[in-house]
């Protein structure tokens, strides 16, 4: 896939809206390496009071929680799905996600971009937020 620019985003006021309604986060990719972005931003949530789901292909428990292979194992309602994979993982990672019916949001991370996901999740009427760092805008707009 070649690298896109996001023609479907969420704007500021929406992300701050986002910020204050979700609760709980599939985090698609959460690394059990501490020195990843996946990592560190899970682990700034959680701090944050927002429940984390890894999910994950191994591990048992991360950052102290019950580790899902994938989205449709997840045994209780999400609000938002975060996705650290590449782009091309996003349109699967989408389907699964709107397959599912609870997930409000799709957060692509910095850097990621699938408009083809995108729109398939506003056509379902889920929000998106694209190649944006779900930890840099809640810094930005709520920790103050």
């Amino acid at each position: 896939m070649e690298c896109q620019l996001p023609t479907i985003n969420s704007t500021t006021p929406h992300i701050r809206e986002i910020l204050h309604t979700i609760k709980t986060i599939a985090v698609m990719g959460l690394s059990p390496d501490e020195d990843k972005p996946s990592h560190r931003v899970a682990k700034y949530m959680q701090e944050q009071g927002y429940t984390i789901v890894p999910v994950y292909p191994k591990e048992e428990t991360i950052l102290g929680q019950k580790v899902y292979r994938t989205l449709a194992e997840i045994p209780f309602a999400i609000d938002c799905v975060n996705i650290f994979r590449k782009p091309d993982a996003c349109l699967p990672i989408t389907q699964e996600a709107l397959k599912r019916g609870d997930a409000k949001v799709i957060w692509m991370q910095e850097g990621i971009v699938n408009n083809d996901a995108a729109q398939l999740a506003v056509d379902a009427g889920v929000k998106v937020v694209q190649s944006k760092c779900i930890m840099i805008e809640h810094k930005a707009m709520l920790s103050k």
